[in-house]
């Protein structure tokens, strides 16, 4: 397979997959869910303190996946590192061969298992994007020239199903004319409003070559839906779906989820809605090739 960004500059619909890092140091599962999907997708995202929970380090597991073959997705928050510290990090990702990076702010410590834990925030998600944009230019961020300039492709995230969406959109047009290269969205699940958002996205990027991919967060189960209305921001499962999950067997729960994402995936790449999915089954990687065959998309 080609790189994220060979698929993304060819204009196929690109599907990513996503690698949590454990928390401790046994990485026996999570070098499986590599060699698992590093074939079965166009990139690995690897997260960064997911939702401020203290875990092995995104640099260190992105690292890793050069050295298996796969092509990682190095995300990197400006919660824990100051401006020396991420621009550090962005060039250690350089040497150990990482071109893709997802730029975000992160979440805020208290929602996390340190809660006492300062956050920096030296930077925004936009500071960060123009940093990397700066550094593939050669010059750190106070335009101290480089001695060997990075070669980054750059991503960012957008919240589609924000309310209100106005300064969602405000933030994604700032990333836009920050450079962002491609998006990868918070989980969608609504269709319809997703084209809706979908329009006025393509609209702020008239002109662009910026890539636009749809976030699909696998439902485990009923609970996992109403928790996330609930207490997660951004995120909304419409009745149609709660009421499909309810519809079937506790212990088939997790199979009907899967079959959601299927169609989904069916749905946007059909209807060529956006450039491709990204797809996180939180916990429960082994599903995701069975997902992308039913999809229709199996190493895509």
């Amino acid at each position: 397979m080609g790189t994220y960004r060979d698929a993304c500059k060819a204009g196929d619909f690109v599907i990513s997959g996503e690698i949590g890092p454990p928390k401790g140091t046994n990485v026996e599962t999570m070098l499986h869910h590599i060699e698992m999907l590093k074939d079965k997708v166009a990139g690995l995202n690897v997260t960064d303190n997911q939702s401020a929970v203290m875990r092995m380090g995104s640099l260190a597991v992105s690292g890793e996946i050069v050295r298996r073959g796969g092509d990682p997705i190095f995300q990197t928050t400006c919660r824990d590192r100051n401006r020396l510290g991420l621009q550090s990090d962005l060039l250690s990702a350089a040497f150990l061969g990482i071109t893709n990076v997802l730029c975000l702010t992160g979440d805020h410590p208290v929602v996390g298992d340190h809660k006492q834990a300062k956050g920096v925030f030296d930077f925004d998600s936009v500071h960060l994007i123009q940093c990397c944009k700066k550094m593939n230019a050669g010059t750190d961020w106070e335009g101290n020239e480089l001695e060997g300039k990075t070669d980054f492709f750059v991503g960012a995230v957008v919240t589609p199903e924000a309310d209100p969406i106005e300064p969602q959109m405000y933030k994604f047009a700032r990333k836009v004319e920050a450079g962002a290269d491609f998006f990868q969205t918070q989980a969608v699940y609504d269709m319809d409003n997703f084209q809706r958002f979908m329009e006025e996205a393509r609209e702020m990027t008239a002109g662009t070559d910026v890539k636009i991919m749809a976030g699909l967060v696998v439902l485990t189960g009923l609970g996992m839906a109403k928790y996330m209305n609930r207490a997660v921001p951004g995120i909304f499962v419409p009745d149609a779906l709660l009421e499909e999950m309810a519809g079937v067997e506790k212990e088939q729960q997790l199979q009907k989820g899967m079959e959601i994402a299927a169609r989904h995936i069916r749905f946007l790449k059909e209807n060529k809605v956006c450039d491709g999915v990204h797809v996180m089954a939180i916990g429960k990687e082994d599903i995701v090739p069975d997902i992308l065959a039913m999809a229709g998309v199996a190493g895509a």
